[in-house]
């Protein structure tokens, strides 16, 4: 059940900013703001307005029931409203339980995603190219944008890492459940006897943090250049381009020498730090507020394996909530994406709803 008094308020700030939005006497920096409450409450109201009038509408129809002088037409006609009244109040509280859900602030934002080759060698390294290759298809099938920030290659065509912004709309939520170890099992191309391997890549997924959201003071950090190197140590650059910056009172730190600039690198760094100290505090904030239950989701601990990605039986599983699609190729194209992030979305929103009272 939802505490009545909760509807009751948004009943209430509804009609409030109809009222101040019709007044033309609204600040106009707020009326961007207000404008875009006043809709998201405007989706809901109808199921607020029928879920506040439900107590008494039953009572109605329950009354005409008990009454010994209602013929049996009316009584069987009430039963039917009754029981349309109850399926449709079912409805209406779950609607309004999802819009009551704490909102992630982080949920709107673009997305910085970090791939890297963990356990297995030569063959994570390769199949963190393939994540990579898979989340460009995803995005590209979405019309979202997406830029490398860092790219190291192995040999092979894998990669050893590669750090990107994804931008569009609320990339963030379609991405977030997939920070973790993802594992493959195949039979790698070198392998001559046919023998499955099992090696894994980590993704970490983080919102892209603005310095709005994260306020950085130049004395908290340690800047340090060094010269850029490529694969087996060979020198790329000669002058000391690269960047490390360290963020002393979280110790986060930065490494960037993509680019043959230094002031480049440092920005590109910059931008991947601010996000990682974004992600560190949203981190803290939340195991404060949820000490005593576990998200059956995942914390989005890289050190937490989330999905197995089995190439010789065709299937892929997420382990989060026992998942097990039988469509491995499909989803390597970035064809059956949403059919996962919308599984573990509406798992992660039942799990919220237990918790909301």
């Amino acid at each position: 059940m939802i505490p009545i008094s909760k509807v009751r308020d948004l009943i209430s700030k509804h009609k409030s900013l109809e009222k101040e939005l019709s007044s033309g006497e609204i600040d106009k920096k707020k009326f961007a703001e207000k404008s875009k409450e006043y809709s998201d409450l405007n989706e809901i109201i109808q199921e607020a307005n029928d879920y506040n009038s439900f107590e008494s509408s039953k009572e109605d129809l329950e009354k005409i029931l008990n009454d010994k002088d209602s013929d049996e037409e009316m009584k069987e006609l009430a039963k039917t409203e009754l029981e349309d009244l109850i399926k449709k109040n079912e409805k209406n509280e779950k609607k309004l339980k999802l819009f009551l859900l704490p909102k992630d602030d982080a949920d709107s934002k673009n997305a910085i995603i970090e791939i890297r080759a963990g356990t297995g060698g030569l063959e994570a390294s390769l199949f963190a190219s393939d994540l990579f290759k898979m989340y460009e298809k995803v995005s590209n099938k979405k019309k979202w944008n997406i830029e490398v920030i860092s790219i190291s290659k192995s040999d092979a065509g894998g990669l050893k890492e590669v750090v990107a912004t994804i931008k569009g709309k609320n990339i963030y939520s379609s991405l977030k459940y997939e920070s973790g170890v993802h594992r493959v099992q195949r039979v790698p191309d070198t392998e001559t006897q046919g023998r499955v391997h099992t090696s894994a890549a980590t993704v970490a997924v983080l919102p892209e943090a603005e310095e709005v959201d994260v306020k950085i003071e130049e004395k908290d950090l340690r800047i340090d250049v060094f010269r850029s190197s490529g694969p087996g140590g060979q020198s790329v650059n000669t002058t000391d381009s690269a960047v490390r910056i360290t963020h002393i009172p979280s110790g986060i730190v930065v490494s960037q020498q993509d680019e043959k600039s230094q002031i480049r690198n440092k920005e590109k760094g910059m931008k991947i730090l601010r996000s990682r100290i974004y992600e560190f505090e949203r981190q803290k904030r939340d195991e404060a507020r949820s000490k005593d239950r576990k998200n059956k989701i995942g914390t989005g601990d890289r050190s937490e394996r989330i999905r197995t990605y089995n190439f010789p039986q065709g299937r892929i599983t997420d382990h989060r909530i026992n998942l097990t699609l039988h469509k491995l190729e499909e989803f390597m194209e970035g064809e059956i994406f949403d059919e996962m992030i919308e599984s573990l979305s509406l798992q992660a929103q039942e799990e919220e709803l237990k918790n909301l009272n």
